[in-house]
């Protein structure tokens, strides 16, 4: 799993994911525009001697678009990753430069999640989670299955509690 070999000793991975697969749906839908529409232009160009430079260009600039508008978006989805541990909640993102936020589960003091019906069909929604101190309150949007991972993450605060409470004993 990605990230295990940063993870503390006695911490282990218990959820990975990355946004839901929506977030990538209407750049996916951009793309097939722009694959017809740049088919129907080097279709439609009339024969003549300039023909070739005119195909290339809408092909460059259809590949340009591509990239853009697709290309960054996808990449951007596929870096940006939640995990879940035993110990905290880790947050990473970034395609070039990489970010990275980490809440350890006993700062957590309460997790709620919300979704309208296009979320509830598509297994997504919101993740909020109230934190002590400076950052408060924590909003993820895009999360698959909100639902199991809100009541995961409800139960390993939970737990962490329970393991800091032997501890001080």
């Amino acid at each position: 799993m990605a990230g295990d070999s940063d993870l503390s000793e006695g911490e282990h991975s218990v959820l990975f994911l990355h946004p839901h697969w929506k977030t990538v749906l209407m750049p996916f839908l951009l793309l097939v525009l722009v694959v017809v529409v740049a088919a129907v232009l080097v279709v439609v160009i009339p024969h003549n001697r300039l023909q070739t430079d005119e195909r290339i260009a809408v092909g460059v600039i259809a590949l340009l678009v591509a990239v853009i508008w697709t290309g960054i978006p996808f990449l951007r989805w596929r870096t940006t990753t939640y995990e879940l541990t035993n110990r905290r909640l880790r947050l990473r993102r970034g395609i070039v430069s990489r970010t990275g936020r980490d809440f350890p589960l006993i700062r957590i003091s309460d997790v709620s999640f919300s979704h309208g019906p296009i979320d509830r069909l598509l297994r997504c929604g919101k993740l909020i989670v109230e934190s002590a101190g400076e950052h408060g309150q924590l909003v993820l949007n895009e999360i698959p299955e909100v639902e199991k991972v809100q009541a995961t993450l409800f139960q390993l605060v939970e737990d962490e509690q329970e393991r800091l409470a032997r501890e001080d004993r």
